[in-house]
């Protein structure tokens, strides 16, 4: 009789996870879906990615973005052309979004989160603002936008503990956050 309640429960175990499978099966995307190509992925043709047009207009002329999340690096409202490559040495977002350069040409100031801390000098002094140097490279989070149809189906709800997040970066302010 006791082989008989597990043989039965078993089964019933055994039949739940087909059925779960048999679920998930329905929603599984194609391979075809998985990418921009909407090609198979073992097809090796050459398959061009979706035309996509990037802002013409130059810098200043731009309408800021909202933030993707809080605390997301702020999208690029304008043209890039010209701007890049950034070299050492050579980067011409500064020219325009240094804070003691950015309210009066009405750009988005450097955050206080990529200044580099040597700000300083043994005597005290300030020094002139420079960037960390791990922050200097501003393409690497900062993106123009392009006027494209989605690719995916984005069902991504952002919350904002603070609705001036939407607007600005409060990073500086809460890094510490969770910390003893």
């Amino acid at each position: 009789m006791r082989l008989s309640k597990e043989l039965f429960l078993l089964s019933a175990g055994v039949s739940l996870v087909f059925l779960s499978v048999a679920q998930a099966v329905k929603e599984v995307i194609s391979e075809e879906e998985l990418g921009y190509r909407n090609q198979t992925l073992y097809d090796e043709k050459p398959v061009a990615p979706p035309k996509v047009e990037f802002p013409k207009n130059p810098p200043g002329s731009g309408k800021k973005f909202a933030r993707a999340y809080e605390n997301a690096p702020p999208q690029i409202p304008h043209s890039i052309e010209g701007l890049v490559p950034i070299k050492p040495g050579q980067n011409a977002c500064l020219g325009c979004h240094m804070p003691d350069v950015a309210k009066s040409v009405g750009a988005t100031p450097v955050p206080k989160t990529h200044i580099a801390l040597d700000l300083f000098t043994k005597g005290g002094k300030k020094k002139e603002l420079k960037i960390d140097p791990a922050r200097y490279q501003c393409v690497m989070c900062h993106t123009p936008q392009a006027n494209a149809k989605p690719l995916v189906k984005n069902t991504f709800k952002p919350e904002f503990r603070d609705p001036q997040a939407k607007q600005r970066s409060t990073l500086f302010e809460h890094w510490k956050e969770g910390l003893p």
